[in-house]
């Protein structure tokens, strides 16, 4: 009786095997070999700026849809996208180069401590918690949450606040991702003009609160002549593409016409990103 059961689970076992081996073969799909290849031209970062999980994501969507542009890395910036684009026949436009950028200035708008936080040192368990300890709701609580997440160590914390070194930014959108308060965002890194303040609220509320945060007055907006600046969600935002596109003629009137001062002239004499190529 043993042997004969244990005679039969081996039949059964092989036919099995037969079975598996027959089916890897007649369900094999080759994988294309560019995808090995962009894969190992790609930075390996697995930062996520490109649109997917990762870089093996990228790479197999890059080489097998004729839809998907080669310029998406943003961490390996024109070189990689022109040897991706070598790669998979596809042509290598130029895209902007972008940075995080900080919408605020709490330490210099003065902004007090509404209690002392002793919870997990995380912006987003602070931010849960009344709305964080500073009497800015909107402010950056400086816990580090987007620190942990840059994948190239362009973050670190000063004065209770996230700084950000451009230099090693890649603009790859993690941290804006981790921010519970949408404190950060990508800006072009040839940017002209940047607003350093993220509130939602409203002229005394904000004067009660912060020396220079943005009270939505409109001045920006209204003296703005490549009406590049909006109201968007009660919060000030510059279209930096028109911004660019206007070109320096405008001598920075939004920043000008700020009676607040909050809004940063970052690159006075920048013009519309490939213009200077095309020019010289």
């Amino acid at each position: 009786m043993v042997i004969s059961s244990i005679t039969a689970l081996t039949g059964l076992g092989f036919a099995a095997s037969i079975l598996l081996a027959a089916a890897s073969k007649i369900f094999f799909v080759e994988e294309d070999p560019r995808i090995a290849k962009v894969l190992g031209a790609l930075p390996g970062a697995n930062c996520g700026g490109c649109g997917y999980a990762g870089c093996e994501g990228y790479a197999t969507a890059v080489a097998t849809d004729p839809n998907i542009p080669p310029n998406l890395c943003v961490a390996g910036g024109a070189k990689v996208s022109i040897a991706v684009g070598e790669l998979t026949g596809k042509t290598a436009s130029e895209s902007e180069p972008l940075c995080t950028h900080r919408r605020c200035e709490k330490v210099a708008g003065q902004v007090n401590v509404r209690y002392q936080y002793e919870g997990m040192p995380s912006c987003a368990a602070a931010a849960s918690l009344a709305h964080g300890a500073d009497e800015c709701k909107y402010s950056c609580l400086g816990y580090g949450d987007c620190v942990e997440v840059c994948p190239f160590q362009a973050l670190r914390i000063v004065d209770h606040m996230v700084s950000v070194n451009e230099q090693l930014c890649t603009g790859c959108g993690k941290c804006t991702h981790a921010c519970p308060r949408e404190v950060l965002q990508l800006i072009p890194k040839r940017a002209r003009v940047a607003i350093s303040c993220s509130s939602r609220d409203k002229l005394k509320a904000v004067m009660d609160v912060c020396k220079i945060g943005c009270i939505h007055c409109g001045k920006c907006v209204k003296n703005c002549p490549a009406n590049a600046i909006s109201m968007v969600n009660d919060r000030i935002q510059i279209d930096h593409k028109k911004c660019l596109s206007y070109g320096p003629d405008c001598d920075q009137k939004c920043a000008s016409s700020c009676p607040r001062h909050i809004l940063t002239v970052i690159c006075p004499n920048a013009i519309e990103f490939g213009k200077e190529k095309q020019s010289s």
